[in-house]
């Protein structure tokens, strides 16, 4: 099956398995594919979320894509404002395909959570190889199409079909690449109201929080998103962190999480 290719024009080459271990490490793999190459699964049985957690699909009921790029000198500097993109372009599609607005359905969580009432809809995970000779960027990205509550990866997790919103894993997959694309296309040019956008939609500006760091827990608000894609977190105790990586829990303002 690979109606896909005839509705996603803006890529180089567009390829279906009906089942892969990883669409991440198969495109890492693929030394020789061209950017904006697109590795689309029916099912992946080794698939990875963020800070390595497994990430399941059984047959047909998520949208499985990996997409290859390959960083100019240009876009080196800003190759961490990538995920954050991807986040976007999720939030994107799910809106279109469900039709709620702004303010409704599916939120946006630092760096590129897509949360429908608080629930995990996707996982997104960039992974690099080839530096400094030949850089490529594969970002990976499952959304959860028609899980059943039985089936969720994890009890935080949701599905739009749980959410009521009937839509197929190829329509999905469509609306994902296609906002996908424009949004990598607003990256690629350096254009800033792409993390203008992000700002926008991101619910863990002003909130309070507790980040998971290397170095051990901080807690504070989220003041800012700097055009790196770092947070900027103002400790409770007065100190400013800028963080690049981190698992990042809401807090209530009784500090309680959720």
């Amino acid at each position: 099956m690979n109606s896909f290719a005839s509705r996603l024009p803006g890529y180089a080459a567009v390829r279906w398995v009906d089942t892969t271990g990883s669409t991440n490490a198969d495109l890492l793999a693929d030394t020789t594919a061209p950017a904006y190459t697109v590795l689309i699964a029916g099912a992946q049985s080794s698939g990875r979320g963020r800070l390595g957690r497994p990430w399941a699909s059984p047959p047909g009921t998520q949208s499985i894509m990996s997409v290859l790029l390959r960083p100019s000198p240009a876009e080196m500097d800003q190759l961490g404002t990538i995920p954050l993109a991807a986040g976007l372009a999720v939030l994107d599609a799910a809106r279109a395909v469900s039709g709620v607005g702004a303010g409704q359905g599916p939120e946006l969580k630092w760096p590129n959570d897509v949360l429908w009432q608080g629930r995990k809809l996707c996982g997104i995970l960039a992974e690099a190889a080839g530096f400094p000779e030949d850089p490529r960027v594969v970002l990976g990205l499952g959304v959860n199409v028609s899980l059943t509550r039985e089936q969720l990866p994890v009890a935080h997790a949701t599905s739009l079909a749980l959410e009521g919103v009937a839509v197929t894993a190829e329509d999905m997959t469509v609306a994902v690449l296609t906002s996908l694309r424009s949004r990598l296309e607003q990256w690629s040019r350096g254009d800033r109201t792409l993390m203008d956008d992000y700002r926008r939609e991101c619910i863990t500006i002003g909130r309070p929080v507790r980040v998971e760091t290397a170095t051990g827990d901080l807690h504070g608000t989220v003041t800012d998103v700097a055009p790196d894609g770092r947070i900027d977190l103002l400790t409770d105790t007065g100190e400013r962190h800028l963080i690049a990586a981190g698992d990042v829990t809401h807090l209530r303002r009784t500090d309680t999480s959720y």
